[in-house]
C-alpha cells in the first residue's frame, strides 16, 4: 500500500527520516487483524475500476467516471463500513459519511493561509477526506498520518478511483511515530487534541514538524469557562471512551502559548449539529450518531449529563 509515496519521499533532503516513517507504516500494516482479508478483497475489488477526476461541488468531493461499475463498487465500499469522514459522490453514487466534512472546511478555509504550493501535515487524518482537500487546494504534499488500519484501506480506494491528487498520501501511523523533520508549512491537528492524554506534549509534537513561520490549525472539542478551566470525564464524553481533557477557549489559548506558538487566534466556535453529523446507512449496523450520545430531553448536554459538543478552530504560528 506504501509503493505509492516511496518515490515522493525520496525528493527529500531528509531521507534517512522519510525511510523511518514508511518503515513505521509497513509494520502497522503486518499488525495481525482478521478484517484484512475482507478489506483487502474490497480494495482489489475497487482498485478493478476506471480512474476519474476528483474535484469538490459541495457538500462533496465528487469523483466524475461514466465507466464506473456503480454495483461493483458500491459492494466494495460497503465492505470498507463505517465511513465517518466525507461525504463523497463517485458518479452517481453518493457515499453518505457520518459527518459532513465540509462544513468543517467551511468554517476554516477562509481563515488558513493557501495551501497551494505548501508541504501539509494532516494528523489523525481519519480516511484523509480533508487531506485529499488539501490536495484539490493545490498542496505540493498533503500527508495524512493515521493509526487505525481501516481508515487506510478507505483511503485507498477512494485515491484508486481518481487520477488527480498526486500529492495526497496516508500514512498508517501516529505522530508520535515519526520522527521529527521540519519541513511542514501548514499542520493540522482536528478532532486528536482531547484524545490525547499529554495535551502539551501533543503540541509539542506539531511543533517539531513545523517549518519555521508554519502555520498550525487546531480543532477541537471545548467547554465554555475562564482561563485555567478544564472537563476531564471520569468515563465517557458523548459515548467516547477516550476523551482526556476538555479545556475552555482560554485555557487553549494559553496551551498553545506555553508551548512556544505565536499569534494565537481562535477563529470559530460552534456547537456540533445532527445535521453535521448524523446517522447514515454507510456507518453499518452501530448506527448511533449524535443524536444518540445528547441527552434526550436537554440537546445541551450530553448523555453523560455534560456539556454538549462545542468545537473551536484556533490558528496559530511557529
Amino acid at each position: 500500500m506504501l509503493n505509492d509515496i516511496q518515490t515522493f519521499f525520496n525528493q527529500f533532503d531528509h531521507e534517512n527520516i522519510t525511510t523511518q516513517w514508511l518503515k513505521a507504516g509497513q509494520a502497522a500494516l503486518q499488525v495481525k487483524n482478521g478484517n484484512v482479508p475482507k478489506w483487502s478483497d474490497a480494495l482489489n475489488s475497487i482498485q478493478c475500476q476506471e480512474r476519474g477526476v476528483a474535484s469538490v461541488t459541495k457538500p462533496y468531493i465528487c469523483i466524475q467516471n461514466t465507466s464506473i461499475d456503480q454495483a461493483s463498487l458500491t459492494q466494495g465500499l460497503q465492505q470498507l463500513m463505517p465511513w465517518r469522514k466525507g461525504p463523497f459522490l463517485i458518479e452517481k453514487l453518493a457515499l453518505e459519511s457520518e459527518w459532513q466534512g465540509d462544513m468543517k472546511w467551511e468554517r476554516l478555509e477562509q481563515h488558513i493561509r493557501p495551501l497551494k504550493g505548501r508541504k501539509v501535515l494532516d494528523v489523525g487524518a481519519g480516511n484523509g477526506y480533508f487531506t485529499l482537500r488539501m490536495a484539490l487546494e493545490g498542496a505540493s504534499l498533503a500527508l495524512g498520518v493515521e493509526p487505525f488500519l481501516l481508515f487506510n484501506y478507505q483511503f485507498k480506494a477512494i485515491k484508486s478511483l481518481i487520477s488527480n491528487c498526486e500529492t495526497a498520501h496516508l500514512l498508517p501511523i501516529r505522530l508520535e511515530e515519526m520522527a521529527p523533520v521540519a519541513i511542514f508549512d501548514s499542520v493540522f491537528s482536528m478532532g486528536v487534541l482531547y484524545h490525547q492524554k499529554d495535551h502539551m506534549l501533543h503540541l509539542q509534537q506539531l511543533k517539531k514538524m513545523m517549518a519555521p513561520e508554519a502555520e498550525l490549525i487546531i480543532e477541537t472539542l471545548v467547554v465554555d469557562g475562564p482561563v485555567g478551566h478544564t472537563l476531564i470525564p471520569k468515563d465517557r464524553y458523548a459515548r467516547m471512551r477516550n476523551v482526556h481533557c476538555l479545556p475552555s477557549i482560554k485555557t487553549l489559548e494559553s496551551w498553545l502559548k506555553e508551548a512556544g506558538f505565536a499569534n494565537v487566534n481562535t477563529v470559530n466556535n460552534c456547537k456540533t449539529s445532527t445535521e453535521e453529523q448524523r446517522r447514515t446507512k454507510w456507518i453499518g449496523e452501530n448506527s448511533a450518531s449524535l443524536q444518540d450520545f445528547l441527552d434526550p430531553i436537554d440537546n445541551d448536554l450530553t448523555i453523560e449529563g455534560h456539556p454538549a459538543p462545542k468545537r473551536v478552530i484556533v490558528i496559530a504560528q511557529h
